[in-house]
């Protein structure tokens, strides 16, 4: 009997894998998917979410969100949580591109003020905004700067001109992570970053114009200053180079620990570390400096967007009313408390895939959303929608406060170029405005690359994991 055979149904939208379903599986594993994502739902994203079980220290159990898909030794859309005294950290249960996130930026400009000009507008932003494979951007930092910008993060890319002091109030830890070492960087990790700050990067990042279609809780979303018809900028982009680089170094350490300190994996992709070792800070506090490198990235990008979009209409900061909504992060380990079998716990999450959702009241929430929970941000395609949720209560108790990050991809990229080829681009793509330095990222990365956002959220609306506001469809779309 396979794994997905051995899964339990428990309810519409929960399926579990039961401890010890393999050799040394400490926790149970929790699958958070609707009967038509369980169709998709592959044998080896449930292996390797079983084989993340049996890590030292993991408590409570795993969990996977709706778009899961197969990654590098954890599954895309995995949720791990270890105790801090006693067990590990896995960089590939974090992932190779570090603090991958979204950020969401409202304006004062209506859809039917783009819509006429959209074809125009995205040239315009393909060609002031850096992207695809190899992208350098505007600037060109020394070691030294590079050290400033791992240790400020979003900070540094306000104080240099790009952006201002109030977008800090509206990022997941004000766009600064304390823990970040600079020293634990390597310098092959600083070379590569050297010219890739306020670049997209390629793959599934993009920059996109969006309108709001849809309002689910008109109370949440005036609170959150969203109305229908209303123009918004969603960047999606990471560490780049250099946090692929800090994950490709510390994923050498880790294999290398596991004989050290008699670390036994079933699957050489989840080498780790103990946390609480002076490899497992290293990494820990490299890992913080690539977050903060993606948190200054998206601050540069999400910037020069809105300035593009405002001088090719001409009009003032005030006429556009930019306005950073929020700015979530993806692949990541963050340290956090939670109540266990009534015993609060202080924790590593490993979010790979997955983001934050917290409640209303929160700590972390930013104040001016304290009552209505953390802005979830869920991208989709270029030829569907993207979703605005707010956390709620249950994320805490059945997801360590983490919802899902995306569509999640159905095919891969070579499938999906072969798909495109074999249907002609033109009518994959029509109807869409699509930009990109060249075509074959935009093969890669068409709609039906990918599982339906609508079906995925609905999942994690349904179980109170963060709840539904407003749906975003996109005007025009750069990819990476």
């Amino acid at each position: 009997m396979g794994l997905k055979e051995a899964l339990v149904r428990l309810s519409d939208y929960v399926y579990v894998l039961k401890e010890n379903t393999i050799i040394g599986q400490r926790v149970p594993v929790y699958f958070y998917i609707s009967d038509r994502l369980f169709e998709h739902l592959e044998e080896d994203a449930i292996r390797q979410a079983a084989n993340a079980g049996t890590l030292p220290g993991v408590e409570k159990a795993i969990y996977v969100m709706p778009d899961v898909h197969v990654g590098y030794g954890f599954p895309v859309g995995g949720v791990m949580a270890v105790n801090t005294q006693t067990g590990i950290i896995s960089p590939g249960s974090i992932g190779y591109d570090i603090n991958c996130g979204v950020r969401l930026i409202a304006t004062n400009l209506s859809e039917e003020r783009i819509l006429p000009i959209r074809q125009e507008l995205m040239q315009e932003i393909l060609n002031k905004v850096p992207a695809g494979v190899g992208s350098r951007g505007r600037l060109k930092l020394s070691k030294e700067q590079l050290k400033e910008v791992a240790i400020k993060g979003a900070r540094w890319a306000v104080e240099y001109g790009f952006g201002f002091e109030e977008d800090l109030m509206h990022i997941e830890s004000s766009g600064t992570l304390p823990d970040a070492d600079p020293d634990k960087v390597s310098n092959f990790a600083y070379e590569r970053g050297s010219e890739e700050l306020g670049t997209v990067g390629s793959g599934n990042h993009f920059v996109e114009i969006q309108a709001v279609d849809e309002i689910y809780d008109e109370n949440t979303a005036q609170k959150l200053g969203i109305s229908i018809g209303q123009v918004m900028i969603m960047v999606h982009s990471g560490s780049r180079g250099f946090g692929h680089q800090v994950c490709v170094d510390y994923l050498k350490v880790a294999k290398d620990a596991l004989d050290k300190y008699k670390i036994h994996i079933p699957d050489m992709q989840l080498a780790c570390m103990p946390f609480r070792s002076e490899e497992g800070q290293n990494y820990f506090k490299a890992m913080n400096c690539a977050a903060n490198y993606a948190f200054a990235n998206r601050q540069i990008l999400g910037f020069i967007t809105a300035d593009t979009l405002r001088r090719f209409l001409g009009i003032s900061w005030e006429e556009l009313g930019y306005r950073v909504v929020y700015d979530l992060a993806h692949n990541i380990g963050k340290v956090e408390r939670y109540k266990i079998d009534g015993e609060e716990k202080e924790l590593l999450v490993h979010r790979k895939g997955a983001t934050r959702a917290f409640p209303p009241y929160n700590p972390d929430v930013p104040p001016a959303y304290r009552d209505v929970g953390q802005p979830v941000l869920i991208p989709g395609d270029i030829g569907r929608y993207s979703f605005l949720l707010v956390g709620a209560p249950k994320s805490m108790e059945i997801s360590f406060g983490s919802a899902c990050h995306g569509a999640g991809r159905l095919m891969s990229r070579t499938k999906a170029k072969e798909y495109a080829r074999k249907e002609g681009i033109e009518k994959v793509l029509s109807g869409l405005v699509v930009v990109a330095r060249g075509k074959g990222t935009i093969m890669e990365e068409i709609p039906q690359a990918y599982k339906d956002v609508t079906e995925v959220v609905k999942v994690v609306d349904a179980l109170g994991i963060a709840k539904l506001v407003a749906r975003l469809k996109p005007l025009g779309t750069l990819k990476g």
